[in-house]
């Protein structure tokens, strides 16, 4: 923290303690306000003692702590820990915590420990920099027990061999608390990016994630209790209706679970109608980009991030998690989820630790007498077998040590597992074993019908794979309301690859759906419409009451020519341009946020704007190879390609193996009409990236254009070998075999299209438009 933001801590501390001690200060300094204030769960304790008593023992409470004696848990006693040819020293000075290690320049300084970071089952240690910077350092303590293999620093990527140089390296911007981690580990942080000076005044409430980080501003809540003997004569209706709180959690007020004796199963008293808990835990329990810096608790999650879909790097293509999802995006899967069960049905909200020991919090909602037998799980009592969430929600290990449990809560599919090559709870156990030996048990204790049938994960697989028919299959998933949002999402996402009217019918149907994650994905799927059509179709969307729907409309409509706008158009276009490029503002420490803007610029043809936001953003990432193609890019389109030739060539030399950048020089050799510069380049970028079937499309185009028709030929049949439905590559063959007169080969092609995309018509319409 910096000097100012101590001060300013110092204060907020003050005003708990009057608020606390002098009831009557907070009716008259809020008198009148509509805005509630944070004032500190020091204000909450007096009335809400045993809920503090179990808070102050959680995660929660602990999520970062200032470093001394009480808090620090690694053995500071002069350790050496040796990592990639460096020898990293912990020790104490003056009661302060130190580390000896390689800085931002690879040589070895002293760097005093000013927080902790967590505490089970690892803890991080976080440094602090002159302009105000949080680093977190990539060894960290395991905090297990020694029995368990803890008590020991380790390193967060100990396969990586990082260096100073490398981007994950702990002094670098990945590894930036300011940025990555604080809004979820302390209360109404406020991040405070000085663009200007590239520094941070970083504030916050509470260091922790205190009582306010939930339920949000306290200090109408608190006018609220100490006004209780006026309340009835109050005329402040919302004071009331809400408890002078943002949002009230009380979607289990007066909700019982009424169990069915014949499935097991219990079902909600009451139809769950809100996701406010849920929406309230979202934000720091889930992969997500942030668009809005005035987060308050309570409010819709996508009017203030963005959440990840069901990306490949994110999960496995049935949606069982793969790297860290910080648990939403599995929950909003599960059919507990459908059912109406909160976060709180299964976690004590304050404490954070289960309802109730093992298998009993299932059995809150699930018959004892049926799902807690040997006659369902075939297990031994007592064993991890006969856990449920073993089998139900298998761990993963992430950052080394921490285990966590996945939160779609699904019955083990080993029969996906031989179709998809997914994971299964049954062969994470049982490793010695083979999928096809967990299914063939599956059935010899549940009988030949076990499995539950199809799973949207076999459309995502067959879309991620390029087979010919999944188009059909994506639009079936994207359009069915019964499935989770959040795979009908990721369908819609990836539609665009299977170009046909029933897709883009589909797509265009998904612009109103009543769920926002479904309109949002079908915004971005239609991002290529024709001017026409976007003011039809995505023009409405700019006053979607979702601000992530808003902005992506607004992303989108921002290239439709302004001659084709009346005033009225102009403005809310403006309006809702402003509130994209405001979100974007909110992570103004990051170059993909100045890339975004430059491109939205540039659809204004705004290029002295976009030119700014480039280099700021190149400034900030003095490696970032995106923004550099970009700026060359813009070059290009002012005609000013020797430019455009010098900025690649500097990132050639920063990623002298990067493909983006040999594909982006190739194309500027095309169009000075430099062939066989261009062909090494495209060459190299093929080579780099011989999965990438646009750049070997290109590549195959310009041979064809250079008059080495069969080599084009040769390479574009190897593209379809890799990727089976790829239109483009499919018609440049078919086009290249009829330049050449072989018309039987061409047929032969234009059949194998038409039996992926039929909408095509016959073959001799396909080669009569060819």
């Amino acid at each position: 923290m910096t000097m100012s933001s101590s001060i300013k801590r110092m204060l907020i501390n003050t005003v708990r303690i009057l608020l606390i001690l002098i009831p009557g200060l907070v009716a008259a300094g809020s008198a009148g306000a509509d805005k509630a204030r944070y004032i500190g769960s020091a204000g909450c304790v007096e009335c809400h003692q045993q809920k503090n008593i179990l808070w102050q023992a959680s995660h929660h409470a602990l999520a970062m702590q200032h470093a001394d004696d009480k808090t620090v848990l690694a053995d500071f006693d002069n350790k050496k820990f040796a990592y990639n040819g460096i020898i990293s020293t912990f020790f104490k000075k003056e009661n302060l915590f130190f580390v000896n290690t390689d800085g931002a320049d690879g040589t070895l300084q002293d760097y005093q420990i000013k927080y902790t970071f967590g505490v089970f089952p690892l803890q991080q240690y976080l440094i602090e920099f002159p302009d105000g910077r949080l680093q977190a350092l990539g060894i960290a303590w395991d905090s297990r027990p020694q029995q368990d293999g803890g008590q020991r620093w380790y390193h967060l990527y100990p396969d990586e061999s990082l260096s100073h140089k490398d981007r994950l390296h702990w002094s670098r911007a990945d590894q930036n608390w300011n940025y990555m981690c604080a809004d979820c580990h302390s209360t109404n942080l406020q991040k405070n990016y000085d663009i200007e000076n590239d520094s941070y005044q970083t504030s916050w409430s509470e260091l922790n994630v205190a009582c306010e980080a939930c339920h949000g501003p306290a200090s109408l809540h608190l006018e609220w209790a100490y006004k209780k003997a006026e309340r009835q004569h109050s005329d402040n209706q919302q004071l009331d209706k809400n408890k002078g709180l943002q949002t009230k959690l009380n979607e289990r007020k007066n909700v019982s679970w009424k169990f069915n004796p014949e499935t097991g199963n219990s079902s909600r008293s009451k139809i769950k109608t809100t996701d406010h808990e849920i929406e309230i835990c979202a934000p720091c329990h889930s992969r997500r980009s942030v668009i809005n810096k005035n987060y308050l608790p309570g409010t819709a999650l996508l009017d203030n991030y963005q959440p990840a879909l069901l990306s490949e790097f994110l999960y496995y293509p049935d949606g069982q998690v793969k790297e860290e999802d910080y648990v939403y995006g599995s929950f909003i899967q599960s059919k507990m989820y459908h059912q109406g069960v909160t976060c709180s049905d299964c976690h004590e909200p304050h404490s954070l630790k289960l309802r109730a020991e093992g298998n009993g919090v299932c059995l809150q909602c699930h018959a004892e007498n049926k799902f807690n037998k040997t006659s369902h799980h075939f297990h031994d009592e007592n064993s991890s077998g006969a856990s449920c969430a073993e089998c139900h929600m298998p761990q993963t290990t992430y950052m080394g040590v921490d285990g966590r449990h996945d939160h779609s809560i699904r019955i083990p599919r080993p029969d996906l597992s031989l179709k998809l090559k997914t994971p299964n709870a049954c062969n994470q156990c049982h490793q010695d074993k083979t999928p096809a030996w967990a299914n063939q048990t599956m059935e010899n204790w549940y009988g030949k019908d076990w499995s539950p049938g199809w799973h949207f994960g076999e459309t995502l697989y067959e879309a991620r794979n390029e087979k010919p028919g999944a188009g059909q299959d994506l639009a079936a998933v994207a359009a069915s309301p019964k499935l989770p949002a959040i795979a009908r999402a990721t369908a819609i996402e990836m539609l665009p690859a299977y170009p046909s009217p029933t897709a883009y019918l589909v797509m265009q149907r998904s612009l109103k759906d009543k769920n926002e994650l479904v309109r949002l994905s079908a915004l971005r799927a239609l991002d290529n419409l024709d001017a026409p059509a976007r003011l039809q179709f995505i023009y409405p969307l700019l006053t979607d009451p979702v601000r992530a729907v808003r902005i992506e409309a607004a992303r989108i409509m921002a290239a439709v020519p302004r001659n084709m706008l009346s005033e009225q158009q102009r403005i809310i276009i403006d309006n809702a341009i402003d509130e994209y490029i405001d979100a974007q503002r909110v992570n103004a420490d990051r170059p993909e946020a100045h890339i975004n803007i430059g491109l939205v610029r540039l659809s204004l043809s705004q290029f002295e704007s976009v030119e700014k936001s480039y280099l700021q953003a190149i400034k900030l990432d003095a490696e970032s190879i995106n923004a550099r193609i970009n700026l060359a890019d813009l070059y290009r389109l002012q005609q000013q390609d020797d430019k455009a030739e010098k900025i690649l060539n500097q990132a050639l030399l920063i990623a002298p193996q990067n493909a983006d950048v040999h594909h982006a020089l190739g194309l500027l050799y095309v169009r000075n009409k430099q062939m066989v510069k261009a062909l090494q380049s495209l060459s190299q970028a093929n080579a780099l990236q011989p999965d990438n079937h646009h750049y070997a499309y290109v590549y195959a185009v310009a041979l064809n254009s250079d008059g080495q028709t069969d080599a084009a030929i040769a390479l574009l049949k190897k593209i379809l070998q890799m990727h089976p439905a790829d239109t483009d590559s499919f018609i440049a063959l078919i086009s290249f075999y009829k330049q050449q007169g072989n018309i039987s080969s061409a047929t032969l092609y234009a059949d194998k299209l038409l039996e992926i995309h039929p909408e095509f018509g016959t073959v001799e319409q396909l080669l009569e438009a060819l």
